[in-house]
């Protein structure tokens, strides 16, 4: 229990830095945090606190996230390729 408790409590600090990343392939809103974080606990658990690996841990999951949680995975997703496509035109 105790060791839950201390992952809880790292996953807990450790995701809201995913918001403040520059790199929009590893980035979270606050949308995603606070939709994401139950379904990044009970999917992803064995990846916490590695970022990259807690992400890519989701996209893999992505069929068995929340429906709130894949809305905002899907919005994210749009939007970087909106992102990337803008930045390829320029």
């Amino acid at each position: 229990m105790k060791r839950q408790r201390t992952i809880a409590t790292l996953f807990a600090l450790t995701l809201p830095t995913i918001a403040f990343q520059t790199s929009p392939g590893h980035a979270f809103s606050s949308d995603a945090q606070q939709m994401c974080s139950g379904d990044a606990m009970r999917l992803c658990f064995s990846e916490i606190p590695d970022i990259p690996r807690i992400r890519a841990c989701m996209v893999r999951n992505k069929a068995h996230v929340s429906p709130g949680c894949r809305a905002v995975m899907d919005r994210e997703a749009a939007a970087a390729a909106a992102r990337k496509r803008e930045a390829a035109a320029q």
